[in-house]
């Protein structure tokens, strides 16, 4: 048994120093989870932000320069929003673009019609994106 403890001790594996690592990793592992619980908290349960859903309910070309924007606006009432409003040709390029600005309101989803001139003949228009103004 002499032997095993010598060569125990000499290769650093002593009773005193696996306790030492398993506390070691014990304190490591709860840092951790502190982290990742605080993280969560701060990043996604907290729900204070104001969201803005836009979502597109059709478009109508128009003419070769002009095509009709419809689509529907979900914010929280009494917050100002604008939008960016786009026409796109056949290869996805975009070939017309407006910001509109949205004044608060006391209903929460909205429903607007945007007519957009076009340099090109557009094949679609829909909404770009929403944010809070």
């Amino acid at each position: 048994m002499a032997v095993t403890d010598e060569i125990a001790s000499r290769y650093g594996r002593t009773p005193s120093r696996a306790r030492r690592d398993r506390w070691l990793l014990g304190a490591l592992g709860a840092v951790i989870v502190v982290v990742v619980a605080v993280w969560v908290v701060w990043a996604g349960l907290d729900g204070s932000t104001p969201t803005v859903e836009a979502q597109d309910i059709g478009h109508t070309v128009v003419d070769e320069h002009t095509v009709s924007v419809e689509f529907e606006v979900s914010v929280p009432t009494g917050t100002a929003t604008s939008c960016a409003v786009q026409a796109l040709d056949e290869n996805f390029t975009v070939v017309g673009w407006k910001v509109i600005d949205l004044p608060p309101s006391d209903v929460h989803t909205r429903r607007f019609t945007e007519v957009l001139r076009t340099m090109q003949p557009s094949n679609t228009g829909l909404i770009y994106r929403c944010w809070l103004t």
